[in-house]
């Protein structure tokens, strides 16, 4: 399988780390934002469904879940279309798909109709937007990538604080039907979002042709290689392998404790107001962590070791949960979000960077596809299993507990695994690559080498035609003729 990339990034392009590139990264918000807030704002109407359909919470449930599974699950498919047509078609036609079925669904006659067009149709449509905004990310930034991606995952909590809030404002003005119907408008945005995805461009005039080579002309006539719509060469990388069995680890219990925490609260005998604002605290510890973290990745000696920085974050996590499950009020509550918010903020805001050092932006659009897919079983396994455990031990602690202990697992996973699978078999080759440049240094192989004694003996050449020797080569010749005991006294007697 092959095809041409419409707007792969060109070979001799560079990553602008500016211009267009911010641009760029306001899409990259909006999008994220849509992609992980939307699932979870759709739930303000759970309520009104249950109503009009006379079916149980667990049956509505079941939309946010399509949506996440249609935004993890279909990651082949979106870097076979990205591969295929590029970023912002495949935008634009998901924008397009994440507003139908909205609309759509705002004419439902059964929970069925619902499942169909707010899961299946908006949730791909979602899911069309958010991976190839991540692409582009990538390919705009590389000096500034790290903050970048921790502005642009900072659109989740940002945009979780404003779905919820504006979802319920719709149902008691409008209903969930109107409100349905103008959320599908809204999801127009996604099509605006992908219209500053602008391909990079190759310079106009090769090095070559300035140059005057001949051969380039002929490189211009040949068409350019075909590349593999999904590459699975991805899993020949053993840094690539690592990070996704520390992935699909880490995504067990990553999502367990935001959906378990407002429960949590109303187990210990708090009122919903007072429980559903621990979601809110976390939400807004979330939005200053995610860019800090981008900001504190960009450094020089942090970006280098930015995987174990990565490791660090989720040890961060998973110690919050394991420690958050002694909580027994709602100060300690408060106090786990805050921490919570905080590893969870960092988590966001280097997954994708880290990916895209490990694979780097070439092979970017299939690695995240193939990620993706890993992960979505793992979300679709995550909550259940915390809840079936909910249901033999009726305790929250051990459901935080769980969380915590797959989550620190997966930091071991990572860390160790790039440490001795990938640092220790590298810093051979590097070694005796050092070595070699070293013994050529030494025998006056480098360049530098070959100029200077190309210039000495030009030098000396120029001398003896002048009649002229450089003070340095007449002094040599004075110590071998006195090797020779032959002096230029006894020289001048002897002729």
């Amino acid at each position: 399988m092959g095809g041409a990339v419409v707007d792969d990034a060109p070979p001799g392009v560079k990553a602008p780390d500016g211009g267009w590139g911010w641009a760029v990264l306001v899409g990259g918000f909006v999008i994220t934002g849509f992609s992980y807030a939307f699932p979870k704002a759709v739930s303000v109407f759970f309520k009104e469904l249950i109503r009009e359909f006379d079916v149980g919470y667990s049956d509505t449930a079941w939309i946010s879940s399509i949506v996440l599974a249609m935004l993890y699950g279909t990651g082949p498919l979106c870097s076979v279309m990205v591969n295929r047509y590029g970023c912002r078609p495949v935008m634009m036609f998901g924008g397009f798909c994440a507003s139908l079925g909205m609309i759509l669904a705002s004419f439902a006659t059964s929970i069925i109709h619902i499942y169909l067009c707010t899961g299946v149709i908006t949730g791909l449509g979602l899911a069309l937007n958010f991976q190839p905004s991540l692409i582009m990310l990538n390919r705009y930034f590389n000096e500034k990538r790290p903050l970048a991606n921790g502005l642009a995952a900072a659109g989740s909590p940002v945009a979780l604080c404003c779905l919820s809030p504006l979802g319920q404002f719709l149902q008691y003005q409008y209903g969930w039907r109107g409100g349905f119907l103008i959320l599908g408008g809204l999801l127009l945005n996604c099509c605006a979002c992908a219209a500053l995805m602008r391909p990079l461009v190759p310079p106009k005039k090769p090095q070559e042709l300035e140059l005057g080579d001949p051969t380039a002309v002929e490189k211009e006539k040949k068409p350019p290689p075909k590349k593999k719509l999904l590459d699975f060469s991805v899993f020949k990388d053993r840094g690539f392998v690592i990070y996704t069995i520390a992935a699909s680890i880490m995504v067990l219990g990553l999502f367990v404790p935001p959906v378990f925490v407002v429960n949590y609260a109303k187990g210990l005998k708090y009122e919903d107001t007072k429980s559903a604002l621990l979601l809110t605290i976390l939400g807004f510890v979330d939005m200053f962590s995610r860019p800090t973290c981008g900001l504190i990745a960009g450094l020089k000696w942090v970006r280098p070791r930015c995987v174990y920085f990565f490791s660090l974050a989720i040890i961060f996590n998973g110690v919050t949960d394991l420690v958050g499950s002694q909580a027994t009020d709602y100060v300690g509550l408060v106090v786990f979000c805050i921490f919570f918010g905080m590893s969870y903020g960092m988590v966001g805001a280097l997954q994708f960077e880290v990916l895209m050092a490990i694979v780097g932006t070439e092979k970017f659009s299939s690695a995240i596809g193939l990620v993706l897919l890993m992960e979505a079983i793992a979300v679709l396994v995550g909550p259940p299993g915390a809840g079936r455990l909910l249901d033999t031990t009726h305790q929250y602690m051990h459901v935080f507990l769980l969380a915590g202990c797959e989550v620190t697992l997966s930091a071991f996973v990572i860390a160790l695994g790039n440490y001795f699978c990938i640092k220790k078999k590298d810093e051979e080759p590097e070694a005796k690559l050092e070595r070699a440049v070293t013994d050529a240094e030494r025998d006056g192989l480098n360049p530098g080498g070959e100029k200077v004694e190309d210039e000495e003996a030009e030098e000396e050449q120029r001398g003896k035609e002048n009649g002229n020797i450089s003070p340095e080569r007449a002094d040599e010749d004075v110590v071998v003729v006195k090797e020779n005991g032959v002096t230029s006294g006894e020289e001048n007697t002897s002729m």
